[in-house]
């Protein structure tokens, strides 16, 4: 029998039989389950077999990390998972709605508006005009209803029964049973479903689908005149959860009571887990309560449990809460409680995260503390960034000591209790016209990576560099500035402060628009041609590296030190510190004079130079003839240094070809040749007496009233003779402005030529895959470049000509790449090894070059993500590479989402490096490795099953032979839980950890952690 299809319009009547149907359903809708209005959700995807009709699709593994201070929470749905991906196989998609699953969703809390009434369910307050219909009764809207096999209504006794698969449509409302009675004489209604004979299972369940969410249940029984429900064997999501129980009843204020509760976030029609209470209060849209619980898992009752439970249900994406700490041992500091702190989400644009650790030390031993503060803000279309700070109190020495059994490493101390490490990454979005500010930053103490993370990336790291800017173009103006602040530190406890440092340049100019010359004219060729451009850099370093206080001349100075040092970085060394500070201004002047053919194929372009470099301060230098030292003296006040010098190019390209005829697979053959050749030339700026004052002035100085009489020495020789003569006195050099930060511009003259010469070899490939005859060939590169360099300094006394430089990159195959480079020496050696000034062509068994250097690198990635073939899988971002090869990014610190797609990847590096610069080495030592570099590494992952991958990565040193951080690590998808595990064989913090944890985001501190690393076990 066809089904029956109805539909009712507003009338002036009252609630007649099918309007009562649907008020109720009305104030089912608005009062009981659910306190706050919210927008409706789009049509959820067709349930899978065995799970909930309407839930959401299961949420995606998370990788946790091994180290259980790193928050594991999901960033907000929809945001980008940033930051450098922990293993391969993570993916950089937004992190799924999985409350939204069929597409967008409205912000949290607003509703569709309409001013003129004309919107089913919205209020005409705002219609202005009141141009809406009056509802001219209790129905407001069109209902529509329908039953696959028949509607019976029994006016005596006021009853309405729509049989199979009845459907009601009023609104935003939708009830579907199998069978919907309506008592309208006692205002009651009832929705069953039915039994099956055969499989005793019960059929079409009635679904209840609104505003409020999706409920599922066996009975609904409903007054709507006292707005009260009972509902049997219900189910109803409340946020990522599903609360089920088998008797509800349903307040007038929304409120639920149920009896033998369930409370899971698995989305199974019989879930895998769940917690179970006898008893349950559910405020829809903010909390479950419960009273005694206990945690079922496989239909298995286990111990776990508490007095009472409470589950927060926010029916928004974000929201503000306690993280519950994580317990667990550490073999340093005893047993720990990490992650434990609030969130805070004040607005949709800013979350904070406050944690803290504290640690239980050993007997009367305290086994310190630590904290994180972690601010993400994002605004769309303008910024976004984080802030992380982070500190850590550890002692000393070690606390619960290992016996002699034990496999563990050594203890790593650090040098000091306190560390922290400050990390802030900040995005701009660039809009035309306007500044743009950028932060990166990564400082805190040298020690903290090193003993307070797992990552390898931070872990491996010597030098850490921050920086932040803001720079900015002049509108309708050549003029554009850079304002920076940078810092950099090395795990050695080195530091350094840019503090500022500023750039403004000046775009090129011709200056015959000064003048107001027109263009054109007999000499306009020339003059149009003349161009001047200007950049000024000024600086402001601060460091705690000291450098040796030595001079070049080999004098002995007062105070001096033939060895660096480092000062410590306290509040009461800032004296130290300022003293050692070195700041300066540098102008730079760049004139082009433009560019002419020559011999019709040739390019000469010469260019002038003119620059100056201001201080605030110098160095002046006095001998002490009783201390046969030389003393140095600070004095303040501006001091300019200028230079000059012109340089000129000649250069040309050519190129041969060798064009096949017919149809062949290469049709031609192209190598393109650049030769170059370059002179520079600046005069001597060694005799400037304000600059290098002469040896003579310093160790013989003249008597200021007898400037004519013989100079008086004062040096004396190892013979206890004086040194006499200016000759001889000038030898020993001095500079003014001696390790300043620019240094002093100029120095001796420099009259050089050099000479390079590019490849680029070519080939022309007839593409198999051209079926229109559009492109019917592609390009391939058979080297990219292939370059040599070469320069010979005439003003040298010796070894005038450099040694030959040969760089080199080519494609092999679409993904593998090989570069390489290498030094050739042209002079001969002696006995010893060290060079002499001899060709090598001078010699009895003549030749031109000799290799000296040579390195060779190479890397290829084996992953089905790139191509035509069907078992390609897109990829939103090119595979990461090798972590422990890759640099020092922005800290990730929320779990990465393992992408199942991927079949498999696998990433291999090789490196190779020959040198022949001899090491001293002892008797008895091994003889030195043929190859002073060479190392492989590589980084993949496999899916093994549809739900278990497995990656790692790997760096072997076979010059020391020795592996640098292997790790692996591995995830399991158990549907509504995870594993995931990492293990690192070899090194200081060898170990193993695995993870079983429930999926969803409310439940993530449901989760069981067995850690055996060096420093938590």
């Amino acid at each position: 029998m066809r089904p029956w299809p109805r539909r009712i319009a507003p009338t002036k009547e009252g609630p007649k039989l099918l309007g009562l149907i649907f008020l109720f359903c009305l104030s089912f809708a608005n009062a009981a389950w659910s306190q706050t209005v919210t927008p409706a959700r789009p049509k959820p995807a067709p349930a899978k077999p065995t799970q909930r009709p309407g839930s959401a699709p299961t949420p995606p593994v998370r990788y946790i990390s091994p180290d259980p201070r790193d928050p594991v929470g999901p960033p907000p749905p929809g945001v980008q998972n940033t930051g450098q991906p922990r293993i391969p196989g993570t993916s950089h998609k937004p992190v799924p709605d999985t409350l939204a699953p069929a597409g967008r969703v409205l912000r949290p809390g607003t509703t569709p508006t309409d001013t003129a009434g004309l919107v089913n369910g919205v209020s005409r307050r705002g219609d202005s005009l009141q141009v809406a219909a009056r509802r001219r009764g209790q129905i407001e809207t069109t209902i529509a209803y329908t039953a696959k096999d028949s509607i019976q209504f029994d006016v005596t006794k006021k009853v309405a029964r729509l049989y199979n698969k009845a459907t009601v449509n009023y609104g935003d409302t939708d009830l579907k049973a199998a069978v919907i009675t309506v008592d309208y004489g006692n205002n009651t209604m009832t929705a069953d479903g039915r039994r099956d004979s055969i499989t005793n299972r019960l059929l079409d369940r009635p679904v209840l689908k609104d505003k409020g969410g999706l409920y599922t249940a066996s009975n609904i029984a409903y007054n709507f005149k006292t707005k009260k429900a009972r509902v049997s064997d219900a189910v109803t999501t409340q946020g990522e959860g599903y609360v089920s129980a088998s008797v509800i009843k349903r307040l007038p204020n929304g409120d639920i009571n149920g009896l033998i509760g369930r409370y899971t976030t698995c989305n199974l029609e019989h879930p895998h887990f769940y917690i179970q209470a006898k008893n349950m209060k559910v405020i829809p849209g903010d909390k479950v309560v419960t009273g005694p619980f206990n945690l079922v898992i496989g239909d298995v009752p286990t111990p776990l449990g508490f007095l009472f439970g409470f589950f927060p249900t926010p029916n928004k994406s974000r929201g503000s809460g306690v993280l519950i700490p994580t317990f667990g041992q550490a073999a340093d500091r005893g047993y720990f409680l990490t992650n434990g702190g609030y969130y805070f989400a004040p607005n949709d644009y800013i979350g904070v995260r406050l944690t803290g650790d504290i640690y239980a030390g050993n007997a009367q031993t305290w086994g310190g503390f630590g904290a994180t503060a972690d601010v993400t803000y994002l605004k769309r279309y303008t910024y976004q960034g984080n802030f992380n700070f982070r500190f850590a109190n550890r002692p000393s020495n070690q606390i619960l000591a290992t016996d002699a059994v034990t496999t563990s490493p050594v203890y790593i101390r650090p040098p000091d209790a306190n560390s922290f490490w400050i990390s802030w990454n900040h995005t701009p979005v660039p809009k035309p016209g306007g500044g743009r500010f950028s932060a990166n930053v990564n400082a805190g103490t040298s020690s903290f990576n090193r003993i307070n993370s797992f990552d390898a990336r931070r872990l491996l790291a010597t030098q850490f560099t921050s920086g932040i800017s803001y720079s900015k173009q002049i509108r309708n103006s050549p003029v554009n500035y850079d304002i920076k602040l940078s810092q950099s530190q090395g795990t050695d406890g080195s530091m350094r402060f840019v503090l500022p440092d500023l750039s403004l340049g000046v775009a090129r100019q011709y200056p015959y628009q000064w003048l107001g010359i027109e263009p054109g004219g007999k000499y306009g060729s020339l003059y149009e041609q003349i161009t001047l451009s200007y950049n000024l850099t000024a600086s402001n370093e601060l460091t705690n590296s000291v450098a040796p206080r030595t001079l070049a001349n080999g004098l002995p100075l007062l105070g001096g030190s033939t060895t660096a040092s480092t000062i410590p970085l306290r509040f009461s060394n800032v004296g130290r510190l300022l003293l050692n500070s070195r700041n300066g201004i540098q102008h730079a002047f760049n004139i082009g004079l433009g560019s002419y053919n020559v011999l019709k194929h040739f390019q000469f372009t010469p260019a002038v130079n003119y620059g100056e470099v201001w201080y605030g301060q110098r160095l002046n230098y006095s001998f002490s003839p009783v201390a046969q030292a030389v003393r140095i003296d600070t004095t303040y006040g501006l001091n300019r240094i200028y230079s000059y010098s012109t340089s000129a190019s000649l250069n040309t390209t050519f190129y041969g070809t060798v064009i096949r005829k017919g149809t062949h697979k290469i049709q031609a053959l192209r190598h393109k040749v650049t030769p170059s050749l370059n002179f520079s030339y600046s005069p001597d700026f060694t005799q400037r007496a304000g600059v290098n004052p002469f040896g003579a002035d310093i160790l013989a100085p003249r008597n200021r009233n007898a400037s004519l009489e013989p100079r008086q020495p004062l040096l004396l020789n190892q013979f206890g003779q004086y040194v006499e003569g200016d000759d001889e006195l000038n030898r020993y050099t001095f500079n003014n402005f001696n390790n300043f930060l620019y240094g002093a511009p100029g120095g001796p003259r420099q009259s050089q030529i050099s000479f390079s010469l590019q490849n680029a070899i070519e080939m022309k490939v007839r593409d198999p895959n051209d079926t229109t005859g559009l492109t019917p060939f592609k390009k391939v590169d058979l080297f990219r470049n292939l370059d040599l360099n070469l320069s010979y300094d005439f003003t040298r006394p010796s070894f005038k000509l450099s040694p030959l430089s040969l760089v080199f990159s080519t494609e092999i195959a679409k993904k593998l790449a090989l570069n390489g480079n290498a030094q050739f020496d042209p002079y001969q050696r002696d006995s010893r090894g060290q060079p002499i000034d001899r060709y090598l062509f001078q010699a009895s068994s003549p030749r031109l070059l000799r290799l000296t250097s040579a390195s060779i690198s190479t890397g290829y990635a084996f992953n089905p993500t790139a191509g035509k073939k069907k078992s390609v899988v897109p990829r939103a971002v090119a595979p990461s590479n090798d972590p422990t090869l890759g640099t020092v990014g922005p800290p990730n610190l929320y779990a990465d989402y393992v992408d199942f797609e991927i079949p498999w990847e696998l990433s291999l590096q090789y490196a190779a490096g020959y040198s022949t610069i001899r090491v001293p080495r002892r008797p008895g030592d091994p003889r030195a490795p043929l190859l002073s570099l060479h190392t492989i590494g590589g980084t993949g992952s496999i899916k093994l099953t549809p739900n278990l991958r497995l990656s790692g990565n790997f760096s072997y040193d076979i010059a020391s032979q020795t592996f640098v951080y292997p790790n692996v690590a591995f995830v399991r998808d158990l549907h509504c839980w995870q594993i995931t595990g990492s293990w690192i064989p070899f090194g200081q913090l060898r170990g193993y950890g695995f993870t079983i944890a429930a999926k969803s985001s409310l439940l993530q501190d449901l989760k069981l952690n067995r850690n055996r690393y060096a420093q938590f076990q």
